[in-house]
């Protein structure tokens, strides 16, 4: 059967073309896709108009927004953490509250896109598949680009389709959604050059996530400092800051970003072009001959794949905390700012002051974010099942138990080290700048690990779906921890039933520091998590490998 006949395109010298199948590859992409998307579709648009909405009915006054912009330019810790705030307009607050985490999102979403189409098809050998059709060379690059690029303009329209009902500026509202999808677009071709560097789709994600937090360390470490300031300049997030949307757009910015993202999707073609199938352009470095005797177990083998990733992690938490301890000591000239916004920061954390109210927030923020590294790691259950991997273990002298549980105990004790982490960094971030550093360690580590039973319940609950429905626990998993998340960090202020906020096991942990402390909701939640992990780990060991 000719080329023409499988749908492909010939060149002059016989070949497919070098884009044949690009539609097709798209099409099954989006098929693919179709459910993680949209939860990102969701959770990006979502934090923008829930943000919006608080802000619109936090801060009514002119006097009240300006003063509140006058508190974060003022407060170095807020700066570094979220970026300057350009003017005193409404959507010049929402942009800093919320505008560079949702421009980090739509770059997670590029990383991960891409390099799933990309390099973790070539892995899995699908491409090699589908390559010995009539597809062309650059066929399943392009299409993973153009996937990504559809996603994040829908993203970015949707966003300034939400923002103008809010009745905000539309030249702002149209430079922001513009900005997110470039975002989105730029870290899509970072990933793309990722993906031919290296044969793991694991190390390509990596390198991308290191790039991505790397530009944001950059802003972080030039944002607070004029002195310092070029180096905004020299991070992409930092350019995705001075766009400015709502106090007057930088079209040139913009388009400056739109031209690195075609010059990163090029240069990832032209590497694509100099490799082989499967291959890599740096070589992967041969492993020792003989295995160290602590790598004899499966647990060793986890933290050995894991601990890159575990370390990123853990200096991602010592940051955001540290920061957010910090930003403590100026909190409450912030918040008074608007009476609404103190009432509902109290309603939210605790009852013995604005502080303690902002650190409880912090510490329910954080934990979600550990219970999303739970939910991850135990993710990694399914994917080594999905990809094979699992099979290769299972072969030899490991039972199925003390395979699962290993990953089991990394998500469980690495929820418990994160909030440490989170406890410690925040209390050195608040002492440092009270005087009072070890009153505050101590209290702070206290209220970190309060939050560790929540996050292991979301952790639990993924484990549950490995076992007792292992094709949905990707989408099933993720949306359990956005709406505990949601419910936690927004039920509040929208003033939600009680009922509903009870779903969230976030909303049983006593609101610490400041609050009440009470060890059976804690107790509880431990045991929940226990049993639905049991639960998991028992069904696992009863059904088929799919």
């Amino acid at each position: 059967m000719s080329a023409v006949a499988l749908g492909g395109e010939r060149t002059a010298w016989g070949g497919p073309h070098l884009l044949a199948g690009t539609r097709e590859l798209a099409g099954l992409a989006l098929r693919r896709d179709r459910i993680f998307l949209v939860i990102w579709l969701y959770a990006l648009v979502g934090t923008m108009a829930a943000t919006t909405y608080d802000y619109r009915h936090l801060f009514v006054s002119a006097a009240q927004r300006a003063s509140l912009a006058h508190s974060i330019q003022t407060n170095p810790s807020f700066v570094t953490l979220s970026g300057p705030v350009y003017g005193d307009s409404l959507g010049a607050l929402i942009i800093w509250k919320a505008g560079l985490f949702v421009a980090v999102g739509a770059a997670l979403l590029g990383i991960f896109a891409v390099i799933r189409h990309t390099r973790a098809d070539e892995e899995a050998g699908r491409l090699e598949l589908v390559g010995a059709t009539a597809v062309g060379r650059y066929a399943a690059l392009a299409a993973a680009l153009a996937v990504t690029a559809a996603a994040c303009l829908v993203a970015g329209l949707l966003i300034a389709v939400v923002q103008l009902l809010f009745g905000l500026p539309a030249a702002g509202s149209l430079a922001l959604g513009a900005v997110t999808a470039l975002a989105g677009w730029m870290f899509a071709g970072v990933a793309a050059v990722c993906a031919q560097l290296t044969e793991s789709a694991r190390t390509a994600r990596g390198m991308a996530s290191a790039v991505l937090g790397l530009a944001y360390l950059l802003r972080a470490a030039g944002d607070p400092a004029p002195r310092l300031s070029w180096l905004s300049w020299v991070s992409p997030l930092g350019w995705v800051e001075r766009a400015q949307p709502y106090a007057g757009p930088r079209w040139w910015l913009l388009a400056t970003c739109a031209a690195v993202a075609v010059l990163l999707a090029g240069a990832a073609a032209v590497l694509a072009g100099h490799r082989d199938l499967a291959a890599g352009l740096v070589p992967a470095r041969p492993g020792q001959v003989d295995a160290a005797g602590w790598l004899r177990s499966p647990l060793a083998l986890v933290w050995r794949l894991q601990r890159a990733g575990v370390a990123g992690w853990l200096a991602g938490f010592v940051v955001s905390a540290v920061v957010l301890g910090a930003a403590a000591k100026g909190i409450g000239a912030t918040l008074t700012s608007s009476p609404q916004v103190r009432a509902d920061i109290v309603r939210m954390g605790g009852h013995a002051g604005l502080v303690n109210a902002y650190l409880a927030i912090e510490f329910a923020l954080l934990s979600v974010l550990a219970a999303a590294f739970g939910v991850a790691a135990v993710l990694r259950l399914r994917s080594d099942e999905a990809e094979h991997r699992a099979e290769s273990m299972l072969a030899g002298p490991v039972s199925r138990m003390s395979w699962a549980a290993a990953e089991v105990v990394l998500a469980m004790s690495g929820i418990a080290v994160l909030m440490a982490v989170a406890g410690l960094g925040s209390g050195l971030g608040y002492g440092a700048r009270t005087g009072s550093v070890g009153a505050e360690v101590a209290r702070q580590l206290a209220a970190g690990l309060a939050q560790v039973p929540a996050a292991w319940v979301l952790a639990g609950v993924a484990v549950a779906l490995f076992g007792l429905a292992p094709r949905v626990i990707v989408p099933a998993a993720w949306t359990a921890l956005a709406v505990a998340g949601l419910l936690t960090l927004l039920g509040p202020s929208l003033r939600l039933p009680g009922w509903l906020l009870d779903l969230a096991p976030f909303t049983h942990e006593p609101r610490l520091p400041g609050g009440a402390f009470t060890a059976t909701p804690l107790i509880w939640l431990t045991v929940v998590a226990a049993g639905l992990t049991a639960a998991g780990l028992i069904a696992f060991r009863c059904r088929d490998l799919s």
